[in-house]
């Protein structure tokens, strides 16, 4: 038998040391080479560091929320055979469908001590064909997580995938069926719920949340709501659409406003800015650089169309879906998530009335978008049907007028009520 240890890599551009995000291996674990094993976060990316060995887990170092300096010993795997000790490059994850945690009971593992019997026993086969009613829970690093964080355990989830693997979908349906195995009696709505699940405070959500705190301990946010009229917006944006090539993105709303701000910016320099407060100086910018706030598996990205004001519809349409695709699959670069001037944030259709969005510090405004929506309203004197989108606003009051934020804000309103403007 041979120990491997296996060190934290390199994982390039300056990075000295990473923070565990999460492990998808514990001691015991059987793996096979090239199964994830841990998420390392940097300052901007995580990464899924992959195995370098088939094997069995024999050590782990570092607790999710740990710093780990790159060369430093990340875990040590019993490999059967000869160690060898090259450096192993950082692979990103494939599907996580090979991960196993102990869900239930761990996977037997090869003996280690040589008991010979009459007859050998069969090597038990790392990437032996997947049952779904074997102890091992075939299922994504996503839907693991989110499973922990419902204290489900995956061993009784029904899984609709090849071989078993549990979807997101299987775990909703189970979560909403009270928790319990499909076909069995529902939960009584009697039982008293007393579990505490701490969730520790670590990687993207740990910088979320430093960066959450900053802005809003820093920033004397004021707000301002407005509803907006798109109802000739709507009627060019279903002509636009039903006119494009194929190499042409579907249009949205979130294009048009893109746009819009990028035309009015040069009218209201102080909300296209950062506040340096520690300086006393507010940079305004002549590039309009949006940020589009996006949800992901693994929690809010801002990346960054940039200069939107040298951008034609389509541009801004096909360059927000690319930057957003890849915050989205954990592609983006350094480059792609910094640099923005002023945010956008949009729920979509969970979208709501209004909201009171935190400033993207050191920015000095952000707009928030809601969901659109068919209502009655008072026309020329008459009730008529419009289709109404509502605005949230919020602007750091020490550099920022509650008048120049109004301002701002019934413009782009006229723009997007009048949308030949914004192309004029």
């Amino acid at each position: 038998m041979g120990n491997f240890v296996f060190k934290l890599p390199d994982i390039g551009e300056g990075v000295v040391e990473g923070e565990v995000v999460q492990w998808h291996v514990s001691v015991g674990d059987s793996v096979s080479e090239d199964d994830p094993i841990v998420d390392v976060m940097t300052d901007k990316a995580t990464v899924t560091i992959p195995s370098p060995k088939s094997g069995v887990i024999d050590s782990l170092s570092g607790g999710v929320g740990d710093m780990i300096a790159v060369g430093t010993t990340l875990l040590e795997i019993e490999t059967g055979g000869e160690a060898t000790a090259s450096e192993e490059e950082v692979s990103s994850d494939d599907d996580g469908g090979s991960e196993s945690e102990p869900e239930s009971e761990p996977e037997p593992a090869p003996a280690p001590a040589p008991a010979p019997a009459p007859a050998p026993a069969p090597a038990p086969a790392p990437k032996a064909p997947p049952q779904p009613t074997t102890g091992r829970v075939l299922a994504s690093p996503a839907v693991r997580k989110r499973a922990r964080e419902n204290d489900v355990d995956l061993a009784t989830v029904r899984g609709s995938g090849p071989a078993g693997r549990i979807r997101h979908a299987d775990l909703d349906a189970f979560i909403a069926a009270g928790g319990a195995v499909a076909g069995a009696a529902p939960m009584a709505y009697s039982v008293k719920r007393t579990e505490v699940n701490p969730v520790k405070v670590v990687g993207l959500r740990r910088k979320i949340s430093e960066q959450m705190s900053l802005s809003k301990s820093r920033i004397p946010h004021f707000s301002y709501f407005e509803e907006v009229d798109i109802t000739e917006l709507e009627s060019l944006r279903q002509v636009l659409n039903s006119t494009k090539d194929d190499s042409q993105p579907k249009l949205t709303y979130l294009p048009f406003i893109m746009l819009a701000l990028a035309k009015i910016m040069p009218q209201h320099p102080e909300c296209n800015a950062h506040f340096d407060d520690e300086g006393g100086v507010v940079n305004r910018h002549g590039a309009v650089n949006l940020g589009i706030a996006t949800q992901t598996e693994r929690g809010l990205y801002v990346p960054v169309v940039k200069h939107v004001e040298a951008m034609d519809i389509w541009n801004a349409a096909s360059e927000m879906q690319r930057v957003s695709g890849s915050a989205r699959d954990g592609s983006a670069s350094l480059d792609e998530l910094t640099g923005s001037t002023f945010t956008i944030t949009s729920l979509g259709r969970e979208g709501g009335l209004g909201a009171t969005p935190i400033i993207n510090h050191p920015e000095v405004s952000i707009l928030g978008v809601h969901k659109a929506r068919e209502m009655p309203v008072v026309k020329d004197g008459k009730i008529v049907i419009r289709r109404i989108m509502n605005l949230s606003s919020a602007f750091d009051h020490r550099v920022v007028d509650g008048a120049d934020g109004a301002s701002l804000i019934q413009h782009l309103k006229r723009m997007l009520e009048n949308p030949a403007l914004i192309f004029m």
